[in-house]
């Protein structure tokens, strides 16, 4: 049985991952209309920059791939 995902499709759901969590943490503000429900700010922007890691990774990958297999 084989993974149902290949490797370009999970680069695109951590890029998408991404982008959402970057522009969640940079636009929410830290109260979510609520007063009793606080977001942590710094938490959700160090998810931001986590996932972004990993999708640049997969895209080095990729690419050292191309330069290496020559395909």
């Amino acid at each position: 049985m084989t993974f149902p995902l290949g490797f370009w499709d999970v680069s695109l759901i951590l890029a998408v991952m991404a982008i959402t969590l970057l522009i969640t943490s940079e636009l929410l503000s830290p109260y979510y209309g609520k007063i009793n429900i606080q977001i942590n700010k710094k938490r959700l922007k160090n998810a931001a920059l986590a996932t972004s890691t990993l999708f640049l990774a997969t895209v080095v990958i990729r690419i050292a791939g191309i330069i290496i297999g020559g395909t």
